[in-house]
């Protein structure tokens, strides 16, 4: 298949902070570390070599350090990237590297690839190609990703999600005003990509994908490459979009 042409990335719109941005800002929590524990569900117990793109001050690419032989961390802002090294033990098999995974992936192939609160930021179908041809047979990819809300359906998911992430920022901050963690710091940009649309692409290239949107604004994406003797995976599938929890 031919990755097309990257989609140029919207600008970043400069808007007026909402109620919601200033009680965020007093009592931050990481939506990205709430799907971390959902996330290690979907690997398998041993892991040779993991990939993670986009991998800010590096929580996730910690984690399964323990069952992994390697695990290579991307990130295209320096900042972000020299102070996940800091916080990462030494003895942690995690190799952190600047660069812009929208340029190219390192070289796998990789048994995992996870990808948390990036994809917005890269071409979408280009880097899911990529990601596709840099697992190994049999290997999982894994991503946690913002969308656009279009539908009502979206758009009353995120009515819901604005209680209950008061509830948990006031729980996770003990009801204290909180300076932001490390994984907070990193530059974003709000999603411009509408769940319908990525649904599509997934389902183009990486056929059977399973998608789900989730609640604080997120959609999660897993996806496994056959193993071999299962044949080639057809180049077209649909994946059905279902409503998460």
């Amino acid at each position: 298949m031919e990755i097309p042409p990257p989609r140029a990335p919207g600008p970043i719109r400069a808007r007026r902070p909402s109620a919601l941005d200033r009680f965020h800002a007093a009592f931050p929590w990481d939506h990205n570390a709430h799907y971390h524990p959902w996330i290690l569900r979907q690997l398998p117990a041993r892991v040779p070599r993991a990939l993670d793109l986009g991998s800010g001050s590096g929580d996730l690419a910690r984690l399964p350090a323990g069952r992994a032989g390697a695990v290579h961390a991307v990130d295209r802002d320096p900042a972000i990237t020299e102070r996940a090294r800091e916080l990462t033990p030494p003895e942690l098999p995690v190799v952190f590297t600047v660069a812009d995974a929208a340029a190219g992936f390192p070289t796998g192939p990789y048994d995992v690839v996870t990808c948390v609160a990036a994809l917005h930021h890269l071409p979408l179908t280009a880097t899911l190609v990529r990601c596709r041809r840099a697992l190994a047979p049999g290997g999982t990819l894994v991503v946690v990703g913002l969308y656009r809300p279009r539908t009502a359906v979206e758009h009353l998911l995120g009515a819901a999600a604005v209680p209950a992430n008061a509830a948990m920022a006031l729980i996770r901050n003990g009801g204290r005003p909180a300076r932001r963690p490390a994984a907070m710091t990193a530059p974003t940009r709000p999603a411009d990509t509408p769940f319908a649309e990525i649904a599509r692409e997934a389902g183009r290239v990486l056929p059977g994908a399973r998608l789900r949107r989730r609640l604080f604004w997120r959609y999660t994406l897993v996806w496994r490459r056959p193993p071999p003797g299962d044949g080639p995976a057809p180049e077209r599938m649909d994946a059905r979009p279902t409503r998460g929890r």
